[in-house]
């Protein structure tokens, strides 16, 4: 009988992380990866010929520095991209916002629109810079046990205690304050230009079943900004799309002792006496575990991966009440030419571009979701990556990856396995960007349409939900994935969880990786 492993399912970039820190620790993982490429959501591929994009995520969240840094990306031919434009947005009127990283550039862009907004966005950003630093450091903990907190618990709440307890009086009460509020009120407290409002908001809506009036959404700009306190967000690319990031990480891991079988499709996971025995591939190869972590989300992990008769009846209850559907679809365009954005120059249009013209527009766009219909003034987040990293199309000629919000996984009276719909879905966001770009129908040579369907069938993201899980209230934290089970542990002994359906789950930082890697290194020993 061959020695047992501790197994990895799934090489996306959570999943790349744990392996590299158990690796690191000796215990030498198998990552099993059912696709033929490492990088689950987080990849470079060619979708028309001559051109590559980064298929879903098209920005780094940013990845946590010390997992950089431990992982040593860079030296692993990482190269990180951040243009000076954060985001630009768009509005019907040919003006365009534009935000920087530099703080002093977005006040001035902001002073064209409202001086009183431009002086109010200081105050704004100095507030969330000390909030988002109290908050990374609860995202790069590991929520206590709630019945019986152990020493490291107590410690660790009492040290977040002190950092809160240092924020004063003002700040301590503005973080209990706004993560329960919707993030439209939020910013209106702040600024009057609704074109900033919706700007600074589209954080706390982005992937999620929430629109900007939804209860909590400021709780997501919150755990966004976490990773990158801008109040315009991150803008963090890679040279040579996303997937040259995932890459890395599974040099860095192999190096460190991982193995990686791609083309390895786990369709079981099998136990004995309430504990992992092994898993079962495709191929019915049947390998033997002394560990298995997934970085599956948790509802394809549980319903689908192992026998549900294993787990307690209240365990397959909440995991059957956890919300999943997702609301983003992609579209990638290749382009024989750039198109010409009305008063824009090439600069403005270097990093994210959003089209989201003021609350109302994206509370309407949700509410169109809501009622099982994809949005037909939707709001959208786009980039053209060819701008600053020419390998991605041919010389000349570019390509533009955009999100779009909202299309809900189920429709109420259409299918997203109909040619129709797809194309309606597309024609809807070609016209969207039309109208601030009206030669781009022009110079489309190809394109490549993500439903949340794909997303679940292709990418294995069940519901389509790119976080493997809705960020809300109910769902973060001591309560991600649910109560009692949020310390990457499971009911099975030895069966662990280190995908974004755990604690923090904000989208690609390697958090919830590096968190499940020093848990799982405490349990085993």
């Amino acid at each position: 009988m061959p020695t047992p492993r501790t197994i990895i399912i799934g090489a996306g970039h959570n999943g790349l992380v744990t392996a590299f820190y158990l690796a690191n620790a000796g215990l030498n993982p198998l990552v099993l990866e059912r696709r033929a490429q490492v990088g689950g959501a987080a990849v470079t591929e060619e979708f028309h010929p001559g051109f590559r994009v980064s298929t879903l995520a098209h920005a780094a969240g940013p990845i946590r520095p010390d997992i950089v840094r431990d992982m040593q990306l860079e030296k692993h031919g990482v190269k990180f991209i951040t243009p000076e434009v954060a985001v630009t947005s768009l509005s019907p009127d040919g003006r365009a916002l534009t935000l920087y990283r530099d703080l002093e550039r977005s006040v001035e862009s902001i002073a064209a629109f409202s001086k009183r907004d431009a002086s109010r966005y200081h105050v704004f950003a100095a507030a969330l810079k000390k909030l988002s630093a109290v908050i990374a450091k609860l995202l790069a903990s590991t929520p206590p046990e709630i019945e019986n907190p152990g020493a490291q618990d107590l410690l660790n709440l009492l040290q977040i205690g002190r950092s809160v307890r240092g924020l004063g009086k003002k700040d301590t009460y503005n973080l209990l304050r706004w993560a329960p509020m919707p993030v439209a009120d939020l910013v209106a407290e702040f600024f009057e230009t609704e074109l900033l409002r919706a700007t600074i908001a589209a954080r706390g809506i982005f992937g999620t079943a929430l629109g900007p009036w939804s209860a909590g959404s400021s709780l997501v700009l919150l755990l966004r900004a976490a990773a990158d306190p801008n109040p315009a967000g991150g803008n963090l690319f890679v040279a040579g799309g996303i997937g040259a990031l995932t890459q890395a990480m599974a040099t860095a891991a192999q190096q460190a002792g991982a193995e990686i079988r791609n083309n390895a499709e786990v369709v079981e996971i099998r136990t004995k006496n309430g504990a992992v025995q092994s898993v079962v591939l495709s191929s019915r190869e049947e390998i033997a575990a002394r560990t298995v972590i997934s970085n599956v989300d948790p509802k394809r992990t549980f319903l689908k991966l192992l026998d549900p008769v294993q787990l307690p009846p209240t365990f397959t209850r909440r995991l059957q009440n956890y919300r999943m559907n997702g609301t983003v679809a992609k579209l990638n365009l290749a382009l024989s030419a750039l198109p010409t954005f009305t008063g824009l120059s090439t600069e403005t249009l270097s990093g994210r571009i959003q089209v989201g013209l003021d609350i109302d527009y994206i509370e309407r766009a949700f509410d169109e979701s809501k009622y099982g219909n994809f949005s037909r003034a939707p709001y959208l987040e786009f980039t053209i990556p060819s701008l600053t990293d020419a390998s991605l199309a041919p010389a000349g000629q570019h390509v533009i990856s955009i999100y779009m919000q909202y299309a809900p996984y189920k429709l109420h009276d259409a299918s997203w396995s109909d040619g129709a719909t797809r194309k309606q879905l597309a024609d809807t966001v070609i016209s969207t960007i039309a109208q601030h770009a009206p030669d781009l129908p022009e110079k489309i040579v190809g394109q490549q349409i993500i439903t949340p369907v794909d997303l679940e069938q292709t990418y294995g993201l069940t519901g389509g939900h790119i976080f493997h899980g809705e960020l809300a209230l109910d769902q973060v934290f001591t309560m991600r994935p649910f109560l009692d089970w949020s310390r990457y542990r499971t009911p099975i002994k030895n069966f662990f969880l280190c995908g974004s359906g755990t604690h923090p789950g904000t989208g690609l930082t390697g958090a919830s990786g590096a968190n499940a890697a020093r848990e799982i290194l405490k349990s085993i020993g």
